[in-house]
């Protein structure tokens, strides 16, 4: 592996890390403004989330000498499965802690689910990185467009529970940081084995939260003129991740 490869692989990893820290700009707004903000972001992450699976993943993934087009079906689906099965086990847990009336380990649940998610997210946009440095950087592009509201959403949910902000903050980043780790995981192992099925892995990842999580959350604006607004922001996410496989286009 080439040192400008290691090097894009780790900044790209500390910088996703540093996304966690977006919690800092509620300190500026007012509650009203921050809600207003959110579904819009929701959505434009939804369109650069599945933009980036078939317009990026999907065909890097099919172009592999290592991959036919079966294994590629295969690895999507089983990137979709486990983000489908981690979120079956947050909820499942989440709803107990609800009931009992217990918030506090919810906020370590939640640390935990993002945690994982990070660590996975890790893994996989180092395995394009590994691949092709422009279609990692436009990966990246897509997963920091579902990190910034995604984080925004935690930070949320960790005050919620009874968190202060600055604790919040803190701990919030200290789960991104498992997004660096995962990235140099798949550093180490990637003299030994081939890391193009974490392409597809992605793919299936990132269509699952933008198509299962996040699309039905803006798809619930009862008003025309929000609902405008999420479709234009989900359009634009998905021309932005198309433009810049146009752009990069080999």
């Amino acid at each position: 592996m080439h040192a400008e490869v290691f090097f894009w692989i780790l900044g790209s990893g500390l910088l996703m890390s540093v996304i966690a820290l977006i919690g800092s700009v509620t300190f500026l707004f007012k509650q009203e403004t921050f809600e207003r903000m959110i579904l819009p972001l929701v959505a434009l992450a939804a369109g650069s989330l599945i933009g980036g699976a078939f317009f990026h993943m999907i065909p890097a993934a099919l172009s592999s000498h290592h991959l036919d087009e079966l294994r590629v079906g295969i690895w999507i689906a089983l990137g979709f499965t486990v983000f489908f099965a981690l979120e079956q086990f947050i909820h499942h847990h989440h709803c107990h802690r609800q009931n009992a009336n217990c918030q506090e380990p919810l906020a370590y649940l939640i640390l935990i689910g993002d945690g994982l998610h990070n660590f996975l997210g890790g893994l996989s946009i180092a395995g394009v990185f590994l691949v092709d440095i422009r279609l990692g950087i436009a990966t990246w592009l897509a997963a920091a467009a579902h990190e910034i509201p995604q984080e925004l959403g935690d930070f949320g949910a960790l005050v919620h529970a009874g968190w202060d902000k600055k604790k919040a903050l803190f701990w919030n980043f200290i789960s991104a940081l498992l997004f660096p780790a995962g990235a140099l995981i798949t550093c180490a192992v990637s003299r030994h084995i081939n890391t193009d099925f974490l392409i597809a892995f992605a793919a299936g990842n990132f269509i699952y939260i933008g198509a299962s999580d996040l699309v039905p959350e803006v798809n619930k604006a009862r008003s025309v003129s929000k609902n405008i607004i999420h479709f234009t922001a989900f359009a634009i996410g998905l021309l932005l991740l198309l433009m810049i496989r146009l752009l990069f286009k080999h």
